[in-house]
């Protein structure tokens, strides 16, 4: 083992270390807006907040929603942006434990 070369232990430690700076110049680089909204977060929201003529509800989006795999009322809440206590209020007999796909559930009036 006294004729091996320093550089087969050198190696491999500097091939991780450049696979973890790439790693890090990636990942701060994804997200240049600094506040941790995508820039498809932040589009959309303008339409909505200018107040429609002769009286029509301001909110926007669909009146209903179609429960999918997974859904929770809660995540629901923020896929719509809908708050969670008006879910509630608008659907009371809507149970969490028996939340099924394909179930639809009122977001608004």
């Amino acid at each position: 083992m006294a004729g091996r070369s320093p550089a087969r232990f050198i190696a491999p430690l500097a091939l991780v270390a450049v696979g973890v700076a790439l790693f890090m110049v990636v990942s701060s680089s994804t997200n240049k807006s600094g506040d941790g909204s995508s820039p498809s977060e932040t589009s959309g929201n303008g339409p909505a907040a200018t107040p429609t003529p002769k009286g029509k509800s301001e909110r926007k989006g669909p009146r209903r929603y179609r429960v999918k795999t997974g859904d929770t009322p809660s995540s629901i809440a923020e896929k719509t942006g809908v708050p969670l206590e008006e879910i509630l209020r608008l659907n009371p007999d809507l149970d969490p434990q028996t939340l099924a796909p394909g179930q639809r559930i009122k977001l608004r009036e």
